[in-house]
């Protein structure tokens, strides 16, 4: 039985902050051909307004070098490539939340390293040649990009130092954090710095540890930052991984447990939230992230994570990623928004509905969220289940009764799910081929694209009525778009005549 919702006239506001920030891959990555296409189509899209990746003093992007032998060695700072990654992202319209890793190799005090590209994760040989590093590089942005721009930039100490991204303790993360926290306020104390990026693991040990190490030593702290991942463990099979999955609602009761956290200390209770990456899987080759499963799953989290956090980065918008070795195929379980050949996965809809979605909240529970923008409605709708059964599957439906604006509407429905917005699914029926001809691409392409269907409304006693059933696995959005009817204005024009009504 559908369930009936009568939709008050106003509302409160809708923190919507699913656009603040992206992943991405390590930063070198920028530097090709089709990572700048994905990111073109994604801005065009969906319009993000922050890009975090790792790998910022990695040596592909080559900004630290030694030069000469022994004892007349010199720090040599090449910004080139830099300045190419930073100078396209600009001109997308999307700036850098700059995180601050991994370690040069020249700076290394071992052979720990992370990922396929080697990611360096030891503590410096000197904290003060990594602090210089870490001013020259800030003073270098400032001088090209101009000091209103690059204050706008926030910084993050490192990646996960809870985990094996760090090789050090964590009172050598809270001494790396002083000294990039220091060299940053000295270029200027505007620029936001913060941390400590943590995922999941002894959350309440490293959050109050280091809110605590920053009130005792008075270094600066901006923001907090941490990521969130509902994952449980993984199971491996042959390149693959599987897990089962908390539900989305997992990742709001991290949020709110961290700013319970943040809450018990005056220098953190208001702070910004920002969750650096987000996801379900933690994994580059899980392939739920290429489902639409994923993308009526992650719905519910940009529905109500505002409440508490300032953004949340999906992670990430490209499979344009290196993580677990170059990817074997179009679709492999890969993180990102956008497949190989600019092929959108369904989760891009999520992003590109709430792009759309109004800025006053009318109504929400766990399927729906009903907004307006101006004069007209926004509605997303979404019915993620935690089995992929059709035989498992049930719907969720609505009887919506919406303050009319105006006489006339037109209803604009796309859908994704099922048949629809689903080029897994297509490539599944192509036989899974690893390497595409150009005939594959525009196939996939084309199943990649929303249904969209669309209908008149009229109102009845001040309102107007929509029906919405939601099948399993499915996430819609429905436009409610004010119309003028000029239908008298056409002399002659029958088209009853043509079954149009």
């Amino acid at each position: 039985m559908a369930k009936v919702i009568r939709v008050a006239k106003t509302g409160q506001p809708f923190k919507n902050n699913a656009l603040y920030c992206v992943g991405t891959g390590r930063m070198g990555l920028a530097l090709q051909k089709e990572y700048y296409e994905h990111l073109k189509l994604v801005q065009e899209k969906i319009r993000f307004k922050y890009i975090r990746g790792h790998g910022l003093f990695h040596d592909d992007v080559g900004i630290y070098r030694e030069v000469g032998r022994g004892e007349n060695k010199h720090e040599f700072y090449n910004f080139s490539y830099l300045d190419r990654i930073v100078d396209m992202y600009l001109e997308l319209e999307i700036r850098p939340f700059l995180e601050l890793g991994f370690m040069p190799q020249a700076l290394k005090t071992g052979e720990q390293s992370i990922f396929y590209w080697k990611g360096n994760v030891t503590p410096p040989s000197s904290y003060e040649k990594w602090a210089e590093l870490v001013k020259t590089t800030m003073e270098h942005l400032v001088e090209r990009y101009g000091r209103k721009e690059v204050i706008t930039w926030p910084v993050e100490v490192w990646n996960e130092p809870n985990i094996p991204f760090w090789a050090g303790t964590m009172e050598e993360y809270f001494k790396l954090y002083d000294y990039s926290a220091k060299a940053i306020k000295e270029v200027d104390p505007r620029i936001p710095v913060g941390g400590p990026a943590i995922c999941g693991v002894q959350t309440d040990r490293w959050l109050r540890g280091f809110i605590e190490h920053c009130i005792k030593s008075g270094s600066p702290l901006d923001f907090i930052s941490r990521h969130c991942y509902s994952a449980n463990s993984p199971e491996w099979r042959g390149h693959y991984t599987y897990h089962t999955m908390r539900g989305p609602e997992f990742t709001i009761e991290e949020l709110k447990e961290t700013r319970a956290i943040m809450a018990d200390y005056p220098l953190t209770k208001d702070m910004p939230l920002h969750i650096t990456e987000f996801n379900s899987s933690y994994n580059p080759v899980c392939p739920i992230h290429d489902t639409t499963f994923q993308a009526a799953y992650i719905a519910r989290v940009l529905s109500e994570a505002g409440e508490y956090a300032d953004s949340y980065s999906y992670w990430t918008f490209s499979d344009v990623f290196e993580e677990m070795d170059v990817p074997k195929a179009v679709f492999h379980g890969g993180f990102g928004l956008v497949a190989f050949h600019s092929i959108k996965k369904p989760t891009f809809y999520t992003f590109e509905f709430f792009a759309k979605a109004g800025d006053e909240l009318l109504y929400r529970d766990n399927n729906l969220l009903v907004t307006k923008k101006g004069d007209r409605y926004v509605i997303i709708g979404w019915n993620w289940q935690s089995s992929a059964s059709e035989t498992q599957l049930s719907d969720q439906s609505y009887r919506l009764l919406l303050p009319a604006v105006g006489e006339q509407a037109i209803l604009v429905k796309q859908v994704v799910g099922g048949d629809h917005g689903n080029p897994l699914q297509t490539w599944n029926n192509l036989g899974k081929p690893r390497s595409l001809n150009k005939e594959q691409v525009a196939i996939l392409q084309a199943s990649a694209e929303p249904m969209q269907t669309d209908a008149k409304l009229l109102a009845k006693d001040g309102e107007f009525e929509v029906h919405l059933d939601i099948t399993g696995n499915q996430v819609c959005m429905l436009e409610v778009i004010p119309i003028k009817d000029l239908t008298d204005t056409y002399i002659g024009l029958d088209l009853d005549f043509y079954g149009i009504k």
